[in-house]
């Protein structure tokens, strides 16, 4: 009886703490509910009187512009087939620059990894240094790198291919570093007992290993880039963005131009969608390419 009694009163000390944690947990999540709708009204009540106009009025005609760009890109729709063939080439630099990025990013961000996770690492001591240093590539926004070189380089381009490659090096080096945490260390301790190098460690013992996943998450990369690439012609980094700024800054007269531009990017984002989210499913599930 002795001991049935201890386990019950064990049962229900259990309970209890259960019970009391799980009331902490929601008082807790009840507080930051109520911190986030604070701060949204208040940050909307400050966004509202910055303004030049009140959003009361502004949202009902948040429509207007999208229904302008309709009605003239219908009106002038035979004029839509050769707006395609003016803005390819402006499309096949905007996919290039995305292209260019993410391979500069996607091997920036495979020797951040290696070299900021445990067990892999050429220097130890210097993990904490390396993943600084993809928390800075991360934190800071593309279209601020962006702005910073086309004051130092000019417009164009590249300086939209090297802010989208530093910004993709970071995320792409935190993936990578998590997917190498799961990597087993066996065949690196064999490679090292046959007098293998720290490069000759990684490559045949980690990057057989986390490969796939590498390329799965440079796919969707990938992705993202491409319309980051586009948003940053808006700064004067060249590509489709930057004839899409011109279009809807000349306004009316000019929105068949703009909604050509759109269909480009939708299509486009689409078709790549399709083909990288099919590699990678055959990827990570292993199927034959």
């Amino acid at each position: 009886m002795t001991d049935l009694s201890a386990a019950s009163h064990t049962v229900t000390q259990i309970r209890d703490e259960y019970v009391a944690m799980t009331r902490t947990r929601r008082m807790y999540g009840g507080l930051l509910l109520i911190l986030f709708v604070a701060l949204m009204v208040a940050g909307f009540r400050t966004a509202d009187s910055r303004n030049a106009g009140s959003f009361a009025d502004g949202w009902q005609r948040i429509f207007d512009y999208p229904a302008e760009v309709v009605a003239e890109a219908v009106e002038k729709a035979a004029n839509l087939p050769a707006h395609f063939v003016t803005f390819f080439p402006a499309l096949v630099e905007t996919v290039n620059i995305a292209a260019a990025a993410t391979l500069a990013g996607t091997l920036a961000g495979t020797l951040l990894a290696l070299l900021s996770t445990r067990g892999m690492a050429r220097w130890p001591r210097a993990i904490p240094v390396f993943r600084r240093i993809m928390d800075i590539f991360r934190a800071v926004p593309e279209i601020v790198i962006a702005l910073v070189l086309i004051f130092v380089l000019g417009g164009g381009p590249v300086p939209a291919m090297i802010a989208i490659a530093i910004h993709t090096a970071g995320a792409l080096g935190k993936l990578f570093s998590e997917v190498n945490e799961n990597a087993s260390l066996k065949p690196l301790e064999g490679l090292q007992s046959v007098g293998a190098n720290w490069s000759q460690r990684m490559y045949l013992g980690v990057i057989p290993q986390v490969g796939p996943n590498y390329v799965s998450y440079a796919l969707l990369r990938f992705e993202i880039n491409i319309r980051a690439s586009a948003i940053l012609g808006f700064v004067g980094a060249g590509g489709i963005g930057y004839e899409l700024r011109n279009a809807m800054s000349w306004g009316q007269g000019r929105y068949d131009e703009a909604a050509a531009i759109f269909l480009l990017l939708f299509i486009t984002i689409v078709v790549v969608d399709q083909i990288s989210g099919q590699l990678r499913d055959r990827l990570t599930h292993g199927a034959a390419l």
